[in-house]
This record gives C-alpha cells, sequence and structure tokens, in this order.
C-alpha cells in the first residue's frame, strides 16, 4: 500500500458516509411534508422509509460478495451513480410509487457506501480496527446533526422539501472528487478468499451477532426516522432532539478508542443496551424538557452499537472478511426496513384509538408516540439478555 494515500481514503469514506447519515436525517425532517403533499398515511410513509433501509442490505450483501473480485474502488462508483440517481428522482417525485423507487435507489446507495468502506478501513488499519471504525462511523451521526439541522432550517424558512434533497447533491460532489483518481488498497490482502468467507459465516457466533445487530439497528434508527412523527407534540422540537442526539453519538465515537480498551467490545455492547432501554423508556412517558434528558440517555445507550458490532466482528471472526463485515451491516438495515412499516402502523392504530377515546388531534399524535415508543423500547431490553449472555461466555473463555 506504498501509493495509496490513507488520509485522503479516509477522509473521502467520511463525507461519503456525511451523505449517507444526511439523507436519513433530512427524509426524518420532510416526511410531514411528504405526507401533506402526496396525502400518504403513516404506514404509506413507513413504506417509503423501508426502501432505503431495504435498498441498504441489497447493496452490502452483494457488495461483500463481489469486494474481494471487484474492489472498494467499483463499489464507491456504484455508490456515487446512485447517490445522484436517487437524489434527481426524489427531487422530481410525483407521487408514492416514484418516492418508493428513488428512496430505494438512495439506500442502495448508502448501502454501497458502507459495502465498500468498512472493509477498506478495516484493511488501511489492521491494528486498529474498531477504534478507526468508530471514528468513520461519527459521521454517521455527524451528518444527522447536520442533516437535521438544516433541515429544520429550510422548514422554518418555508422552503419546499425538494430543496432539502438537492443540497445533498453538493456534498456527494465533493466526496466523489476525494474519490477521483486514489489508489485502493489491494484486495488480495485481505483474509482468504470469498468462498472462504461464506463457510465461515456458519460460525454459531457470527450467527449470533446478525441477530444481535436486526435488534441493535432497529434499537437506532427505528428510532430516529420516526423523532419527527413521534415526538412533534412533546413539548420539545424534534429536529432539535435529533440534533442533539446525534452529536453526543458523534462525539462518543470520536472518543471510542479508551472506551472499547477499558470494557472491550462485549462490555460496550451490554452497557449500551442497559442504557438505551432506560433512554427510550424513559422517552416513553417524557414530555417538555424531560425529553431531552431521556434523549441524552438513549444517544448515550446507542453511540457505540453499529460500529462496535462491526469491530467484534472484524477482530473475532476475520475469517468472515469484507463479506461477514457487510453482511452484519445488511441484516441490521434489513430488520430496519421490515420494521418501518409495522412502526407507522402503531402510529397510525394509536392515534385512532386515542382520537376514538375522545382525545384531540395534538393529544392523539402524543400518545400515539408514546405508546410506540413503549413498544421499541422491547429491542434493546433483549439485548440486556443476549449480550449478558455473550458476556458470561466471552469471560469463561478468557479465564479458560
Amino acid at each position: 500500500m506504498s501509493h495509496v494515500n490513507k488520509n485522503r481514503l479516509f477522509i473521502a469514506s467520511c463525507m461519503a458516509l456525511l451523505v449517507t447519515s444526511m439523507t436519513f436525517a433530512i427524509r426524518a425532517g420532510i416526511l410531514n411534508q411528504l405526507g401533506g403533499d402526496f396525502l400518504l398515511s403513516n404506514k404509506n410513509l413507513g413504506w417509503i422509509n423501508s426502501m432505503a433501509f431495504f435498498g441498504f442490505p441489497v447493496a452490502t450483501i452483494l457488495g461483500g460478495l463481489f469486494y474481494n473480485s471487484i474492489g472498494p474502488k467499483r463499489l464507491i462508483l456504484i455508490a456515487f451513480f446512485f447517490h445522484l440517481l436517487g437524489l434527481i428522482l426524489t427531487i422530481f417525485a410525483s407521487g408514492f410509487w416514484t418516492l418508493l423507487i428513488s428512496t430505494f435507489f438512495i439506500g442502495f446507495a448508502n448501502g454501497s457506501v458502507e459495502a465498500a468502506c468498512n472493509p477498506m478501513i478495516a484493511e488501511l488499519y489492521p491494528n486498529d480496527k474498531t477504534t478507526m471504525l468508530n471514528r468513520f462511523h461519527v459521521w454517521f451521526p455527524g451528518g444527522i446533526v447536520i442533516g437535521s439541522l438544516i433541515s429544520m432550517f429550510m422548514s422554518n424558512q418555508g422552503m419546499a422539501w425538494q430543496w432539502q434533497i438537492a443540497i445533498m447533491l453538493v456534498p456527494t460532489l465533493i466526496y466523489g472528487y476525494l474519490f477521483l483518481g486514489q489508489e485502493f488498497p489491494k484486495t488480495k490482502a485481505l483474509l482468504g478468499s470469498t468462498s472462504k468467507n461464506f463457510q465461515a459465516l456458519f460460525n454459531p457466533l457470527f450467527i449470533f451477532m446478525m441477530v444481535c445487530m436486526t435488534l441493535t439497528a432497529v434499537t437506532e434508527l427505528g428510532t430516529q426516522q420516526w423523532v419527527e412523527k413521534i415526538l412533534k407534540n412533546s413539548g420539545a422540537s424534534p429536529m432539535v432532539v435529533l440534533a442533539l442526539m446525534s452529536g453526543l453519538m458523534a462525539l462518543g465515537r470520536l472518543f471510542a478508542g479508551p472506551v472499547v480498551h477499558r470494557l472491550n467490545s462485549v462490555g460496550v455492547l451490554l452497557l449500551s443496551s442497559v442504557i438505551a432501554t432506560i433512554g427510550i423508556y424513559t422517552m416513553s412517558f417524557a414530555s417538555g424538557d424531560l425529553v431531552y434528558i431521556s434523549a441524552i440517555l438513549f444517544a448515550i445507550g446507542v453511540m457505540y452499537f453499529w460500529p462496535t458490532m462491526l469491530g467484534f466482528v472484524s477482530e473475532y471472526l476475520p475469517q468472515t472478511g469484507a463479506l461477514g463485515i457487510s453482511l452484519m451491516g445488511g441484516a441490521g438495515m434489513l430488520a430496519v426496513a421490515m420494521w418501518q412499516p409495522v412502526i407507522g402502523g402503531w402510529l397510525d392504530t394509536q392515534k385512532s384509538i386515542a382520537l376514538s377515546d375522545g382525545f384531540d388531534e395534538s393529544s392523539a399524535d402524543l400518545i400515539a408516540g408514546q405508546a410506540t415508543l413503549s413498544h421499541i423500547a422491547i429491542f434493546p431490553a433483549i439485548l440486556v439478555l443476549l449480550f449478558g449472555i455473550l458476556w458470561l461466555y466471552r469471560n469463561k473463555i478468557v479465564k479458560a
């Protein structure tokens, strides 16, 4: 890797992830506008959201399978193309089906970024994988902060949602420029061939971690994607809450190294699941200023989930290679895709019940949001049990 500019590749990867996260934040910020402009129910909005999360695992699974043969450079080109295509088609969307298709393309681009950059960064920094993956994933919450503040500002100025989508074309072009002409690490340096990677996927520990990944992803992204709908009548600003949570997550990931080294990956995951459960449960009955406090707890709980799960697989199951890392991310996003219409359905159902009980529109929205959060809190609660088992298992191996 003598001619590989590691710093530029890392910065370019961070910029690509910034675009990925901005799509999540701005989509969360414009859900109400989309629903109003196209007369869409929460369940329909859930299906549109699900396409972003469904396109992601399709890309990561394909990227993981072909990473060793085509390398990260071609995957980045695919990501760049589908980001441009998805964003432009969204701007000119005319209804439910065009939003569905364009959102899938954006999700596919987002997945291609992760499929290319996660294993590439693990390859660039073989002695510090978990720390560097956490630093890379700083830019997911970092982009959500930027995107949520942009969305809030533009919405407050009365600007159409199409302009919020269009602004993401700027960082897309920047990351395309940063990757342009760069030499990438040779994929032959990765551990094992694709066939050997595939065989390693049947390790019971990998299967266990994939199950856990589905729960960590829904806990984090299932909550964040619906923040505008869930908290709009809570007495707190939903987009400020999203920015607060994401800012704390970015800060935590930036300084993840000492935390991971002190507690180890499993300890971080177990403690995170406990705090995330408390945070979401508190948010399910909070209003006013208490929403911000519960949001802080939630952010502390989920900040290390995604990169630490990927780092665990890279460090403890290296035989799975790029395929293992990509499938982990794919499993997480596929789970979030499947739960999006369900979460939207919860909101619709709970609101209908509240309205039939005589509550006004505003109160019904608040009740529906809080009830939905109480359902979501079940996911991290299950993780407390699963990561507790993993912690006992790993301690037994170490002592033996």
